[in-house]
């Protein structure tokens, strides 16, 4: 036991240690210089640190404004009096049995479709909306059909008819019906939403391999593109490229419409046809806030019966529908002080310039680094 006590005469020396703080304080006041100096540097780093981190996170906003999008707005205060674990704000569009098995409830709501592809539909088309469903379905595609010309009982003879869902209202465009039932908040478990018309040809389309390339590409808004011998190509753009899998801009020497590296918009660049987009979970957010509620929103592509030319009032309407849309937008920008105008040559610009900031202070982060180790 004796070597495990300290002596008499230790415990005396740390006695006296403790009663003169004069003497132990003179090894702590040589370090507070040290110490207050560490602080302070840390301080700094820290500081530098955090600013650069701010500066990237406005360069990533500005580079990706889809990925930063919100895509829902926080649950409404009015639910404060429900526990917040029960509340569901979102949900999907994929049918449910009236009822299951022991095994299946104990799985769970395990969702497999993570794509949707939504169609207006008139009988006139059912051939070929027929043809198209058949490719998506076997890629594990949720359907959704929109009857436009009320014929809905007509369908069920098709073997899928059933796995899809349908909604009819007559005489309605694609983006009317896409407007209210394709809420973000419905659609958020698609990947991608395929918004298309119902007279496409699909003989050479293979949804899976598709969607491979959108993703590797990183395409959030994008479109199949038309073979060369179509006749339904209006602008280039739109025409499968020989040499490339993909291509975002044309170029084009012919013609009025000049198009060349410095084309910074439509049908040069960033131009998607209406009748075959397909949007990321991220775009479709953005998109379906961007369609009017108070009108038609576009035309979809029907037969009409009326006696008098029913294009003719179509085309009359969407372009009233174009300029009030632009009134809108303008008077919208206007309004809005804090709105930042990301268009390509704006972006850049401003991206520029953020990552010149940038590499400014990750110099001048370096530099004083230096200074102060040389210190």
């Amino acid at each position: 036991m004796e070597h495990d006590l300290p002596s008499i005469k230790s415990w005396k020396s740390l006695v006296k240690r403790r009663n003169n703080p004069q003497e132990g304080g003179k090894s702590s006041w040589k370090m507070k210089p040290v110490m207050a100096l560490m602080c302070t540097l840390l301080l700094i780093f820290w500081y530098k640190t955090t600013n650069i981190q701010y500066q990237q996170t406005q360069i990533e906003e500005t580079d990706y404004p889809f990925e930063m999008a919100k895509e829902s707005e926080p649950v409404s205060e009015k639910l404060k009096g429900l526990p917040f674990g029960i509340i569901q704000p979102r949900s999907d569009l994929e049918l449910k049995p009236l009822w299951s098995s022991t095994s299946l409830r104990s799985k769970g709501g395990e969702l497999t479709n993570r794509n949707l592809l939504a169609m207006p539909v008139g009988l006139k088309q059912k051939d070929n909306v027929d043809a198209v469903v058949q490719k998506f379905l076997p890629a594990n595609f949720t359907v959704i059909l929109f009857h436009y010309d009320g014929n809905m009982d007509q369908w069920w003879d098709l073997e899928w008819s059933s796995k899809a869902i349908h909604i009819v209202a007559h005489n309605q465009t694609k983006w009317w019906f896409a407007k209210r039932f394709l809420h973000p908040d419905i659609v958020s478990i698609y990947d991608y939403v395929f918004l298309w018309d119902e007279d496409l040809g699909v003989e050479n389309f293979n949804p899976q391999k598709y969607l491979k390339i959108v993703k590797k590409a990183g395409l959030e808004i994008s479109q199949p593109a038309l073979h060369p011998n179509s006749t339904e190509v209006h602008h280039r753009i739109t025409v499968r490229s020989r040499t490339n899998v993909f291509h975002r801009r044309v170029y084009d020497s012919r013609g009025n419409m000049k198009c060349s590296n410095t084309s910074e918009g439509p049908p040069c660049t960033g131009f998607v046809e209406g009748m075959a987009p397909v949007f990321s979970r991220s775009a479709w957010f953005c998109t379906w806030n961007l369609i009017q509620n108070s009108g038609r929103s576009g035309v979809t592509r029907r037969r009409g019966s009326a006696t008098f030319d029913s294009r003719t009032e179509i085309r009359r309407q969407s372009t009233w529908e174009l300029r009030t849309f632009k009134e809108r937008w303008n008077r919208a920008v206007e309004e809005d002080k804090n709105w930042i105008d990301r268009s390509s040559s704006t972006r850049n610009r401003i991206s520029n310039n953020r990552r010149f900031k940038r590499s400014s202070v990750i110099s001048s982060l370096l530099q004083s680094q230096a200074e102060e180790t040389r210190k």
